[in-house]
């Protein structure tokens, strides 16, 4: 992993989950929500899939990492840079690369971000949202943009003696001239791919919250059918829980522990993957699709699906249709 390579805060390791019991975990807008939610991404077959087509098309590592992790994401993975393999065995190095990952973290709050790290090669993360709330990093590089010159490979040497790294220069100098350079272009394209998957991982992430197969009392299995079936109805909390023949009280704490997300969230949420769906047609004004899943308002309409997908109705038709 280049020194200050990609990669952000982490404090949590990853827990060891089967993908069954990944996609159980009730996500919650909480750090370990957010972590649980990003395991079951990692298990989905939609992510396995373009992370092996992905490798294989550009001969990059990629990895799909939580906010706050100090963990080296790329240390280990499929084309992990020969260079950046060597200084993730040293201490010194490999704390410069978390040190530069932070930053690089910081500065991709809201934006793909690229940082260059002290021995000059290039780490990139595209953030990963669920709405507005900032879930995770989509994190690839250990590159060079340019190809590494001999007085550049002197300044890193140099640098890593002065930390104490001691190795063979020869076995360093194969390593780091090794490292793939990818042209301003075709890192551009790189950048692109992966925000495009950003894209499609927040879209599972909401599909996640509202199927989530946790193991729940019957009463709110009974109470998502009811929602499914009348989801474009008026409907309010208190229907719901006399239709599955319980009290507003009850129901509203036993919903809200069995799902992670709140009665109105989670009617919202249901609503929105369905406006998702009819946004495909181009013949459907926003406006017709707002009252068809729902909502009573084009602007209350328009405010939760802004803060669910992320983006206004109007811009998600524009990116489907290629605007």
């Amino acid at each position: 992993m280049p020194v200050g390579g990609l990669a952000a805060p982490a404090r949590a390791k990853r827990r060891n989950r089967s993908p069954a019991a990944a996609v159980r975990v009730v996500v919650k807008a909480s750090g370990n929500g957010d972590r649980g939610l990003l395991e079951a991404l990692l298990s989905s077959k939609l992510f396995q899939e373009y992370e092996r087509a992905f490798t294989e098309a550009t001969g990059l590592p990629i990895a799909l990492r939580p906010v706050d992790s100090w963990q080296l994401p790329l240390h280990g993975k499929q084309n992990e840079a020969p260079f950046c393999a060597l200084m993730a065995e040293r201490s010194r190095a490999c704390g410069s690369c978390l040190e530069v990952q932070e930053k690089l973290a910081k500065a991709a709050n809201g934006e793909p971000a690229t940082s260059v790290c002290p021995a000059g090669l290039s780490d990139t993360v595209v953030p990963v949202r669920l709405g507005e709330r900032l879930i995770g990093f989509l994190q690839t590089g250990q590159i060079f943009r340019k190809p590494p010159t001999q007085q550049q490979f002197e300044r890193t040497a140099q640098l890593l003696a002065k930390w104490g790294v001691n190795m063979d220069r020869a076995v360093l100098r194969q390593a780091y001239f090794a490292t793939r350079v990818v042209p301003a272009k075709q890192h551009e394209a790189v950048i692109k791919l992966l925000s495009i998957f950003a894209q499609q991982l927040s879209a599972l992430s909401n599909q996640i919250l509202v199927k989530q197969e946790n193991a729940e009392p019957p009463i709110i299995t009974r109470a998502k059918a009811f929602i499914a079936e009348n989801q474009t109805e008026s409907l309010s909390l208190g229907q719901v829980a006399k239709a599955v023949n319980s009290s507003p009280f009850y129901f509203c704490k036993l919903f809200k522990k069995a799902t992670g997300i709140n009665f109105t969230d989670y009617l919202s949420r249901i609503r929105i993957e369905r406006a998702k769906n009819l946004l495909l047609n181009p013949n459907l004004r926003v406006s017709e699709i707002a009252f068809e899943v729902g909502f009573q308002s084009l602007t209350h309409f328009n405010r939760v699906f802004k803060h669910t997908v992320g983006q206004s109705p109007t811009r998600y038709r524009e990116q489907l249709v290629g605007r």
